[in-house]
């Protein structure tokens, strides 16, 4: 389960990193150039598009299930919030592999993105 846990922190990360203004991805630019070998952000603008389409929509659907288990988890007795939250690890799992990637695939795709400007910005498009 942590490493769900890991799985949807980074999706949370990537949202805010997706919906940030343009403005604060500016001010991030150089972090990405001390961050990443140069040999990196080659192989990182190769991700196929069918597969930035999926983690796009991955996102999205992300999104809508994190919002939805989270007001069950808030309504929800003490007793039944974990049993929820297991439910709600499944669900953002099938979220992505309904889309057609691994959680491994997804992830790979979003870590790229945090230091690839050129994936992210495809990224960011698919989004809109």
């Amino acid at each position: 389960m942590k490493s769900i846990i890991g799985f949807c922190a980074t999706t949370v990360a990537a949202v805010g990193l997706f919906l940030m203004p343009a403005a604060n991805a500016q001010q991030q630019s150089p972090s990405p150039s001390t961050k990443s070998v140069p040999g990196q952000a080659k192989p990182a603008t190769n991700i196929p598009d069918s597969k930035l389409d999926a983690a796009a929509e991955a996102v999205k659907s992300i999104s809508v299930v994190k919002d939805s288990y989270k007001q069950k988890i808030a309504q929800a007795p003490a007793a039944d919030r974990e049993r929820i939250a297991g439910e709600a690890d499944q669900a953002l799992v099938k979220a992505v592999t309904d889309k057609g990637l691994s959680v491994e695939e997804y992830t790979t795709i979003l870590e790229v993105a945090q230091t690839d400007p050129v994936v992210k910005d495809k990224l960011v498009q698919r989004l809109k």
